[in-house]
């Protein structure tokens, strides 16, 4: 586990929203009778859905895009941050995993061995990844943002035989190789180092493919895939409990990819910004594996400070985000809306180019293109997925003519379960359950809530070396399916979607057998303009057996200094959060009502796909006490 005290979303700028031309709706030049047909025509097609791929492993899916779109861009990354991003085709990515697993299996001997791979995107990353799947061995990807004793530890607990590493991370290497006798080799990427001991440089690795490839060596591409034996080993990221290893194979990861082809269309000419982290299985799968087998080309972001330059200069056309980054591109970009004295005319004209979408003309893209060119000026899909989002955002993104998806799934299942069809969105939802999964709802109260269970192909093998673990979450019916015990509560409405309300494991329950979920009341917290963030829980009170609802909060201070003015004293900031809090309380019943606010002063402990680990601050809590 990281405590993030560093971690802060950077104050994104964005350059003035003036809005300029939409106060006259015929200023828009649109020919509404061709595009009212156009519309109709592709509201026939999409209603039907799309139809699904089929294939059963990774390596399927690397053969058919490395000849069928060889000369397009796949990988846009800027090597030196004073330089453009460099674009390398397929055909270029092929070579390298090719040249790649032909040395690791034939010089290296490292064929079935495991692997870590460790460090920001970049797109050694994507090669080494790729590598493993088709052949090599069984990939451990591991969070960048371990520190060094927890690298340590996850090398030692996969039984890695060999490291991939970032050159970000040399140094953190460097403290734990000694302790690390039965790693044969440490490989730095973007190095030219020869062997020395057990250090060499990717670069090297590579060239030693390729002189094995001119040579005639075609073994590492005939070696066999089965789709269903273990090849990636992921480490959970603990937001409730210590991390499980969880055991993927080939044909759960290509099940995603048959999933999500029969819900969203990708194009060739689509281009998905890379900015969640690739260890975790949304952006591995999602963001990698699909575009992929689209043909579609990746941008990968620089880092969080660098995402409006990064999405101005490489224009992609789909994002794969996590809530608290929308939020704060949303609550940015309507800040600057404000300040240019347009805001009443934006949602003046939401209201009109909804009605004109209602009967078949879509005008957003001409009236919002402002707000659109600020993203890089071609954004069509945002996808939201590993938490709630207040649903308010999400219906923005659409009003302003952004299709606006969102995923739902967990690492053990690899990870897409359910998912919104771009051709029946649902702001609010977590999606439909995606067509090789069957989602219901275990012992649901009066309002139809209850535990997600899901059967999928999707599904993890199981936890790694711990059966009852596995067995623990996973019943098997008379019918010898396998469904898995999510831990999150929710309820599927009439029409099939998915809405997620908590977490079993969150969940506070009162004396009288009420339960409150805190993600719920977040939702409504997350409205309040003085609050940042802010985490739910039941706080332990000394000689009482009921749980205290409370909240800890990080101030927004910029927000508060507007609204309230400068120099406030920490009580007066405490009292103007508490008067929002209490009206919130108003309008929820008695038994969720929050009674006890704390300001929090540092920042909470995250995943790094942003997600508050609650145990770990509760403990963190609990620690200070004793």
């Amino acid at each position: 586990m990281r405590i993030l005290k560093d971690f802060k979303m950077p104050n994104f700028k964005f350059p003035k929203i003036e809005m300029k031309g939409i106060e006259n709706i015929d200023e828009v030049k649109v020919d509404y009778d061709a595009l009212k047909k156009k519309n109709e025509t592709v509201s026939k097609v999409k209603q039907k859905g799309y139809e699904p791929t089929q294939y059963e492993t990774i390596k399927e899916v690397f053969h058919m895009a490395k000849d069928k779109y060889a000369d397009n861009v796949f990988i846009l990354e800027k090597f030196n941050p004073k330089e453009a991003f460099q674009e390398i085709t397929y055909r270029e990515f092929a070579q390298d995993v090719i040249a790649l697993g032909t040395a690791l299996t034939q010089k290296y001997h490292l064929k079935d061995e495991r692997v870590v791979i460790i460090g920001e995107n970049t797109y050694h990353w994507y090669v080494s990844y790729m590598a493993m799947l088709c052949g090599v061995g069984i990939a451990v990807p591991v969070d960048k943002e371990l520190p060094p004793n927890e690298i340590e530890n996850v090398i030692h607990r996969s039984r890695a035989s060999a490291v991939i590493y970032s050159t970000k991370k040399k140094d953190v290497i460097k403290k734990v190789e000694d302790k690390l006798p039965e790693v044969k080799y440490f490989i730095q990427m973007n190095s030219d180092e020869k062997l020395q001991g057990r250090e060499v440089g990717f670069n090297t690795i590579v060239e030693q493919g390729k002189e094995l490839l001119e040579k005639g060596d075609n073994s590492f591409m005939e070696i066999p895939i089965d789709p269903d034996a273990f090849k990636v080993l992921i480490f959970t990221s603990g937001t409730t409990s210590n991390s499980k290893g969880v055991m993927i194979s080939n044909r759960n990861l290509a099940e995603n990819i048959n999933a999500v082809s029969a819900y969203v269309k990708l194009y060739e000419s689509d281009r998905l910004f890379s900015v969640l982290p690739l260890h975790h299985t949304y952006e591995s799968t999602i963001g990698f594996l699909l575009p992929m087998a689209n043909g579609v080309s990746i941008a990968i972001c620089q880092g969080l400070k660098h995402i409006v330059p990064d999405l101005q200069e490489t224009k992609p056309t789909a994002l794969l985000a996590v809530p608290l980054l929308i939020e704060n591109l949303y609550k940015k970009i309507n800040a600057t809306i404000q300040k240019s004295g347009k805001a009443a005319l934006v949602n003046s004209m939401i209201h009109i180019t909804n009605a004109l979408k209602g009967v078949g003309v879509d005008i957003k893209k001409k009236v919002f293109g402002e707000i659109i060119e600020n993203l890089g000026g071609k954004l069509r899909i945002i996808v939201s997925a590993a938490a709630p989002i207040d649903a308010k955002v999400g219906k923005w993104v659409q009003d302003i003519g952004i299709n606006f998806l969102q995923g739902y799934g967990l690492t053990e299942t690899a990870p897409i379960a359910a998912l919104t069809p771009d051709y029946e969105p649902k702001v609010g939802s977590a999606g439909k359950p995606v067509i090789c999964a069957e989602i219901k709802i275990d012992n649901p109260n009066e309002e139809g809530e209850g535990e997600v269970l899901i059967k999928s192909k999707t599904l993890m093998i199981g936890y790694y070396e711990d059966e009852e673990a596995t067995n623990s979450v996973i019943d098997v019916d008379e019918e010898g399916n396998r469904w898995f015990h999510s831990g999150d509560v929710g309820y599927l409405d009439n029409d099939g979607f998915l809405y997620i309300t908590g977490r079993t494991k969150n969940v506070i329950v009162t004396q009288n057998g009420k339960n409150i979920y805190p993600e719920e009341l977040e939702l409504l917290l997350g409205k309040v303009p003085e609050i940042k963030e802010c985490m739910v829980y039941g706080k332990e009170q000394e000689g009482e057996k009921e749980l205290l609802i409370s909240v800890k909060v990080i101030p927004d201070y910029e927000k508060i200094e507007e609204l309230h003015g400068k120099d406030l004293s920490k009580e007066q900031i405490h009292d103007i959060i508490w008067e929002q809090i209490k009206e919130i309380n108003k309008k929820s019943p008695s038994y969720k009502a929050i009674k006890n606010l704390e300001i929090k002063e540092d920042e909470f402990i995250k995943t790094t796909t942003m997600k508050i680990k609650r145990y770990a601050e509760i403990s963190k809590d609990k620690e200070k006490k004793s």
